[in-house]
């Protein structure tokens, strides 16, 4: 009912939100007597501010065009690789008509972003996919909001998120492959590389990961809390939903989008309502530089998506309740996943010193777990004054820490790849 609730005020907010952007332009519009009224611009500014408060956020687009790289620009084509009922697995190919550069990019090194599933999409890791594509070929999970998932593909779990990166893994290639994993799948990207290493599979050439909750029992912030506090039957009876008949979900269980929102805005409600002050004023001095990354900022963030039920559940017992990675009892199809079975993959943890979301020490526990991975191919990063989204996003993403997953990553190129010749194409 909760869900059926939420989309009728949703119908009902429409109109408003759209009659106040009107309303907005026509303060604004010099052409419009509207314009002339005395504090019209404080009137275009609360009218805005108001639109964007009730309007609907669609799944933003990555539109990423071209980027810099090796001393050019290069035109990036966006492009499905595989197509899976609950994620994509897209690459952001780059293109150039210099032969030089075109022998450049193709000696880059392969890196899979896997972006989190975690009620944002995956064009959260816009600035992080951009700044990575100036040296790299970059592929990304590219997650389906549930709820336009059909009830006949079936339930999607924790064991079906770690098989998904496996493949992707494998259609990719894993020798000379390096795996980004940001918050969220720092644990199924872990547990899908730890069962390659077991059955004897080649594994990615390194690791990175970054805000992650391996082990949740570090330094718990307010979701780790509100986990462990909680029942997990009182998640699966208070915040488990089924979608509603105007998507092609209709009758999936969900944990649906707009709640893990709630969730995020109540985790800092003073920041967001002092960034809609800001938002504000700065509508009404026309900064329009200011309000711009207002704009971009919260285009992104107020766009949600639902995930399956049993994702969301298995995900709270598993990792947050249960804490089966680091405890050592976590299976997957009836395997049981060994850390320490990985050999030769490089590992790189990097954790925000302001982190609220995944506590400090959370992701640096790979290390302890993964007791097979000689001590000179690992590595730990703290990023000072970064919060979670800081160490993916912004400036101390790419003056901090790009730099250093940068460097880690050609320091663990394999020595196949660095070696082997390759004719130059028109498109890496």
């Amino acid at each position: 009912m909760l869900y059926q609730l939420h989309e009728f005020q949703k119908a009902l907010l429409q109109p408003v939100s759209s009659w106040a952007r009107a309303a907005s332009e026509a303060f604004i519009d010099a052409s419009n007597p509207a314009s002339k009224v005395p504090g019209s611009e404080r009137l275009a500014a609360s009218y805005e501010l108001l639109h964007r408060l009730g309007k609907h956020y669609k799944k933003p687009e990555f539109g990423i065009r071209s980027v810099q790289a090796h001393g050019h620009e290069v035109a990036i084509h966006e492009r499905t690789v595989t197509a899976k009922p609950f994620c994509n697995l897209v690459r952001f190919k780059r293109f150039s008509d210099d032969v030089e550069t075109i022998k450049s990019l193709k000696e880059d090194p392969v890196v899979l972003v896997v972006a989190p599933m975690s009620g944002h999409h995956a064009t959260l890791l816009r600035d992080t996919v951009r700044t990575l594509l100036q040296d790299h070929k970059v592929y990304i999970t590219d997650w389906i909001d549930a709820r336009n998932v059909p009830v006949e593909e079936g339930e999607f779990g924790l064991d079906d998120y770690v098989h998904y990166i496996q493949e992707f893994i494998r259609t990719i290639g894993a020798k000379d492959l390096h795996v980004i994993s940001v918050c969220q799948p720092t644990v199924p990207t872990l547990g899908a590389i730890s069962l390659m290493a077991s059955a004897g599979e080649e594994t990615p050439a390194s690791m990175i990961m970054m805000g992650g909750p391996i082990d949740a029992r570090k330094s718990p912030t307010a979701v780790n809390n509100l986990a462990e506090q909680k029942s997990f039957e009182w998640f699966k009876s208070h915040v488990i939903y089924k979608v509603p008949p105007t998507y092609p979900g209709v009758g999936r269980k969900v944990y649906p989008g707009f709640l893990q929102h709630t969730g995020f805005l109540a985790m800092n409600p003073q920041n967001h309502l002092q960034s809609h002050w800001d938002f504000f004023q700065n509508l009404v001095r026309g900064d329009e530089q200011d309000t711009d990354a207002h704009i971009r900022f919260y285009d992104e963030y107020n766009a949600v998506l639902d995930l399956d039920a049993k994702f969301y559940l298995d995900t709270i017992k598993t990792v947050f309740q249960d804490y089966a990675l680091p405890n050592g009892t976590w299976t997957v199809a009836g395997e049981l996943v060994k850390p320490q079975d990985i050999k030769k993959t490089a590992l790189l943890t990097i954790e925000g010193e302001l982190d609220d979301i995944s506590g400090s020490g959370q992701t640096r526990s790979a290390h302890g777990l993964c007791a097979g991975i000689p001590k000179e191919i690992k590595d730990h990063y703290e990023v000072s004054g970064a919060g979670h989204y800081g160490i993916f996003a912004g400036r101390r993403w790419r003056n901090k820490v790009y730099p250093k997953i940068q460097s880690f990553i050609r320091d663990h190129q394999s020595a196949h790849h660095k070696t082997r010749a390759r004719p130059p194409k028109s498109e890496v």
